[in-house]
């Protein structure tokens, strides 16, 4: 049990060379996704990945709600079954956190995240928004159910698997040292990337809540990367590629827990090569997930996928959202791929390029903006492109399982 914050050193890496050149690949590569399509396409994108993230966190935990459910939850079209509601408030809760993270960082831009206030003020604004029954944690041990309350440090000792965290009345002191270890000034170049990585896992080391430490470091690990802020961060994230390989990165979490082996294994209590290899797994995930989005933001190939889905719904291979559209003109493909490349596109525009006489673009444009592919600030304004999950899943094939749709 440990009762000062010297006891979680070493809080960065040292001795691996390797993690600044992994460091600068993330900066690097992230930044090129930028380029790949038109900004307003992108936030498309950003709205996109907002869901599919929340459905990737919420997997870690072991919640499994489907993006075609969350993106209902949305439209507050919630399911009778109470515990898939649940989980629907689950995910919906997930996206607004992101999205709240964004307004502030915006309004403060030069906020540490590492800072105890922040951290705390995630958990709230997560946990605030669910029902009781999902602020409550039941103990593995005395099997006693415990009501937690948002945005407040635990009051109990904790044990997770061989892990057993700081004393309870020493978290105040624990989350101090990591706030100004890991301040968001104090880092220069490519250095607050691996900062991000390895701060990720001690702040769950600290487990400075009774429940929900996972999530808060996850939506932590996305303040970091925005403050830095991280050019193309939101294009990805790191969630997915942390749920799909989550075996590894659960033991990869637990391997850092370790402590200092000998001379050889740096010089603080907790050991250094594990904590080099938690943030080298972790970086080497990131990269992962970058490659994974710039092969399916490639502009030619969302084309392709993008005639591939008017084909497949025109021959009624696929079904459409609603029932009344049982298919697809073959003229949707020159008003979508056009939504794609210009970012908005008049009504009269996106007209003329689908060359159907004026009365049947107008009924064909009203269907795509019925089923949400094209949307539109006025009722008689610019489209521009939108991606529900119907169109999602063969737009970026394997984002998420086909299963969860």
């Amino acid at each position: 049990m440990y009762h000062d914050p010297s006891e979680m050193e070493p809080l960065l890496p040292s001795g691996a060379p390797d993690l600044e050149d992994l460091a600068r690949e993330v900066v690097s590569q992230s930044a090129a996704l930028g380029g790949q399509l038109h900004p307003l396409t992108q936030q498309a994108v950003v709205e996109l990945l907002r869901l599919i993230n929340s459905y990737y966190s919420n997997l870690i935990e072991g919640h499994s709600t489907n993006p075609v459910e969350i993106e209902r939850a949305m439209r507050r079209d919630y399911s009778t079954d109470p515990a898939r509601r649940n989980l629907q408030m689950e995910s919906l809760a997930h996206i607004k956190c992101q999205r709240k993270i964004e307004s502030r960082l915006q309004e403060q831009p030069d906020i540490n995240t590492a800072d105890s206030d922040f951290v705390l003020w995630l958990h709230r604004i997560f946990y605030e928004q669910l029902p009781l029954e999902l602020r409550q944690v039941k103990n593995a041990t005395t099997e006693e159910v415990l009501e937690f309350i948002p945005g407040e440090i635990r009051q109990r000792e904790v044990k997770v698997a061989g892990h057993v965290g700081p004393v309870a009345e020493h978290l105040p002191v624990f989350l101090n040292r990591f706030a100004t270890a890991y301040a968001s000034s104090r880092h220069h170049g490519v250095t607050p990337v691996i900062v991000a990585a390895a701060s990720h896992h001690r702040l769950m080391w600290i487990h400075p809540f009774l429940n929900g430490n996972g999530r808060v470091a996850r939506l932590y690990t996305d303040a970091c990367f925005r403050r830095l802020p991280l050019q193309g961060y939101g294009l990805w994230n790191v969630s997915r590629g942390l749920a799909r390989k989550r075996d590894d990165y659960m033991a990869a979490l637990s391997w850092a827990d370790a402590q200092r082996r000998n001379d050889y294994d740096g010089r603080g209590n907790l050991s250094n090569e594990t904590l080099v290899t938690f943030c080298r797994f972790f970086l080497t995930t990131c990269l992962d997930q970058i490659a994974f989005m710039r092969g399916m933001l490639k502009l030619d190939g969302m084309l392709d996928r993008i005639s591939g889905y008017v084909a497949m719904r025109g021959a009624k291979l696929i079904p459409g959202p609603k029932s009344e559209y049982r298919d697809l003109k073959s003229e949707a493909v020159y008003m979508l791929q056009e939504a794609l490349l210009r970012g908005e596109v008049g009504r009269g525009d996106i007209l003329r390029v689908s060359g159907m006489a004026e009365r049947s673009g107008r009924v064909l444009l009203g269907q795509l903006l019925d089923e949400g592919i094209l949307v539109s600030a006025t009722p008689k304004g610019a489209v521009r492109l939108s991606l529900p999950t119907h169109i999602a899943d063969h737009l970026f094939p394997d984002l998420y399982p086909s299963q969860a749709a």
